[in-house]
């Protein structure tokens, strides 16, 4: 059978349809030789005319031009040929050379070229390389501020830390920076600011969390200012930089010596020390981040002309500490020698039940492990199958809290006492030198611009008191129950077993159900369950003597 004739499809177009097409082609050349005039690339070449007809002695002009490009030919293989005779002989030299010397010397040589190309670097995350640029940051900085996190101050101070400088030579001065005060009510933070300023001066300040990159600059001032009008408290303003730079720049301009003012940033980890450089600068002058343990050597960056600030690793934490502390201050989570849900957990303990409910707004739970099944399912943390993820809802609701997310606060002590390394002396020493009167005023300007959470909305904690720091690797110590016993004598606060504190935490959970967990060791315990069968029988048996009788 034959096959029918199809018809081809037909190529006209509409008009518009042309029209566009064209425009569109005109528009691409144009862009296509635009781009060839930027880069210096013309796409016609220029065609030689030749030689006229009517020039006089044409012939002999282009004899010339013939033997002329000859020549250049002839070097151009010159330089050819003796490219690959000295190839050649670079070739057989090497050759000889290899073929002489012994295997032994071959391979020593071969040794020390590796060791040459590979120079051995320090680790940046042990513990000896952390203290060692602590200390350099302490020798080299002529003012030392300490950043305590506002949400639990006392936590934040390091005794070992504030001893060092007091101690050291050069008369260092020591000033506290009270950051993250976004996150606190502000009765809480003006307790703390007269607390503190019986020991050293104190600067209330809050960082800037919006600067993007080194290459971008802060916003310019009128458009923070018309910014401050309505909401002072936007992650992208400032608040407390105004006077501890005018702080800083009068101390500077005080000392005798003509030299650039030092100013060493030093605390725990995630306490806001790059943040605060970075909102001094006005650019990303430092690495600062929710990840703890970010910064691991001294940077110095220069805020003014005459003051230099540097930036320092976080303290780093000694093992005899209270759970909490070392679940906020230390970086044992990040190394991997903490379970994550161990430091949930312990962080729950030292929390008002129904706060975290309204907090984070879960039901009611038992447990840690409850509250993180919980949270998962509210954050959408769900492994294959709907099986809430509690491992990441562990690691979420931590960086909360190391973070400058979530708000919780710390009553300041009513009777506060000068600790054993301080006296009178040292105190009036430290206050020395500083406009007390305009820091107070300036603190009390800052404390205006700022938008506080309500009492209501932040969570009460408890904190452990002052954490000890090791500013070497010979004070590191393993935890041991005397430390554990003398951290809670000075918090005036029993010490709980571990039996105990399971049961405080887990009241509602049967104890037959809990298991001893031994390492390398998993061991089961046989649970009683009744099943007699009058029981059975009882219980679940219909009578049908009831109905039909």
């Amino acid at each position: 059978m034959k096959r029918p004739k199809l018809k081809k499809a037909s190529k006209r177009v509409s008009c518009s349809k042309r029209y566009k097409i064209q425009k569109k082609v005109r528009e691409h050349n144009r862009k296509l030789k635009k781009e060839a005039k930027k880069n210096g690339v013309s796409k016609r070449v220029k065609k030689d005319p030749g030689v006229p007809s009517s020039a006089p002695f044409k012939e002999e002009v282009l004899r010339e031009a013939e033997q002329r490009r000859l020549q250049i030919e002839e070097v151009k293989e010159k330089k050819k040929q003796a490219k690959i005779v000295e190839r050649a002989q670079k070739r057989k030299k090497e050759t000889a050379s290899k073929g002489s010397e012994p295997k032994a010397k071959k391979a020593r040589q071969d040794v020390v070229e590796k060791q040459s190309e590979k120079p051995s670097t320090p680790d940046k995350n042990s513990k000896h390389y952390l203290c060692s640029e602590l200390n350099k940051v302490i020798d080299a900085s002529d003012v030392v501020i300490e950043v305590l996190d506002a949400r639990d101050p006392l936590g934040c101070r390091c005794p070992q830390l504030e001893e060092a400088v007091l101690q050291r030579e050069g008369n260092k001065k020591l000033i506290l920076v009270l950051s993250k005060i976004d996150l606190v009510p502000i009765d809480n933070v003006e307790r703390w600011l007269q607390c503190l300023q019986l020991e050293f001066p104190v600067v209330a300040f809050k960082a800037s969390t919006q600067i993007k990159d080194k290459t971008v600059q802060a916003r310019k001032s009128r458009i923070v200012a018309s910014h401050e009008v309505l909401d002072r408290s936007r992650a992208a303003a400032c608040s407390g930089n105004g006077i501890l730079t005018e702080l800083l720049t009068s101390f500077a301009a005080n000392k005798q010596n003509e030299a650039s003012l030092k100013v060493g940033v030093v605390g725990f980890p995630n306490v806001g020390k790059s943040s605060l450089i970075n909102s001094m600068k006005g650019i990303l002058a430092c690495n600062a981040g929710v990840k703890r343990g970010i910064t691991k050597s001294m940077q110095e960056v220069h805020i003014l002309k005459n003051v230099k600030l540097i930036d320092s690793p976080g303290v780093v934490a000694s093992a005899s500490n209270p759970p909490a502390s070392m679940a906020l201050r230390s970086l044992q989570v990040e190394e991997g020698q903490q379970n994550v849900l161990e430091a949930v957990r312990t962080l729950l303990k030292q929390c008002d039940h129904s706060q975290i409910m309204l907090q984070y707004n879960v039901p009611d739970f038992r447990n840690s492990l409850e509250f993180l099944t919980l949270f998962a399912k509210k954050r959408g943390y769900l492994q294959k199958g709907g099986v809430p993820n509690t491992e990441q809802a562990a690691t979420a609701f931590l960086a909360d809290w190391t973070g400058a997310k979530t708000s919780y606060h710390c009553k300041a002590p009513e009777n506060h006492g000068l600790p054993a390394y301080m006296s009178d002396a040292v105190v009036t020493e430290m206050q020395s030198g500083w406009d007390l009167n305009n820091l107070k005023k300036g603190n009390e300007e800052t404390l205006k611009g700022v938008k506080f959470p309500s009492q209501a909305s932040s969570i009460g904690f408890i904190s452990k008191g002052p954490t000890a720091g090791q500013l070497s690797v010979l004070d590191s110590s393993e935890e041991t129950p005397v430390a554990a016993e003398g951290a809670a004598e000075q918090n005036n606060e029993p010490v709980q077993s571990a039996e105990e504190a399971n049961k405080t935490e887990e009241p509602d959970k049967p104890q037959t159900a809990q298991l001893k967990k031994e390492p390398g060791h998993v061991q089961f315990q046989s649970v009683p369950i009744d099943i007699s069968l009058s029981a059975a029988t009882t219980d679940d048996t219909y009578d049908f003597n009831t109905h039909f009788k």
